[in-house]
């Protein structure tokens, strides 16, 4: 009997996933080591005050592109927009999608990336603002409900989720909490479609809503999230 193939650590997996769509997003042309940026990106994605937005997200998002991949223009420009779309992250503050963004600016250029797919990844990061896409945009529908699927998990998964967001919060009163986050998830669900693909649409829009639903109606009632 043979011995079953040890499955890769990870973090291995994340780095190779780094220099595939590196490398192919430079078309061709020259550029330096991916591994420094790889760890770079990784150490500020596994920064301590991180609860969600850690490696396992980063990972969840990489494996919905795999699958919505169809969907997108350029989904080199995608990945790479999953890699930076958090990477800086302080629950405290209110600008980290447009440092993730101009970190991209900064970084892809060195690490070897023509000016318009850099420019394209900079403007898909700062789309995951509103998660609100432009009809016709493939990449950033594609991006955005890759980012978004988390909240279409099982009722278990969702809860898991919402208890990490809490954590990152930690800081806020539940009170302010409560108030700040029944507001994100008013604004979501006032979106005429959460989901943009086809995929989306079909396999995740009615659990995503019926979950954040429920998580509204929670915290009108929970007298303590923490």
């Amino acid at each position: 009997m043979t011995d079953s193939p040890r499955p890769r650590d990870p973090r291995t997996a994340l780095v190779d996933r780094w220099r595939d769509t590196l490398l192919a997003a430079r078309s061709g042309a020259p550029g330096p080591d991916p591994l420094p940026y790889a760890e770079n990106l990784l150490a500020r994605w596994d920064e301590p005050q991180r609860r969600y937005h850690t490696t396992a997200h980063l990972t969840a998002v990489l494996d919905r592109i795999d699958t919505l991949a169809p969907y997108a223009a350029d989904v080199h420009a995608v990945r790479l927009a999953a890699w930076f779309h958090d990477a800086v992250y302080r629950p405290d503050r209110t600008e980290n999608e447009e440092r993730s963004a101009a970190l991209a600016e900064r970084a892809l250029p060195e690490a070897g990336v023509g000016e318009a797919v850099t420019a394209e990844v900079a403007r898909l990061v700062r789309l995951t603002v509103t998660h609100d896409p432009a009809e016709g945009d493939g990449n950033g529908e594609v991006l955005c409900d890759a980012d978004l699927a988390v909240l279409a998990g099982s009722p278990q998964e969702y809860a898991a989720y919402a208890a990490q967001v809490r954590e990152e919060y930690g800081f806020v009163p539940d009170e302010a909490f409560r108030a700040g986050r029944a507001a994100v998830l008013r604004q979501l669900l006032a979106l005429p479609r959460l989901f943009r693909t086809p995929h989306g649409a079909a396999e995740w829009e009615a659990r995503a809503r019926h979950n954040l639903a429920t998580e509204l109606e929670l915290l009108g009632s929970s007298p303590d999230l923490r």
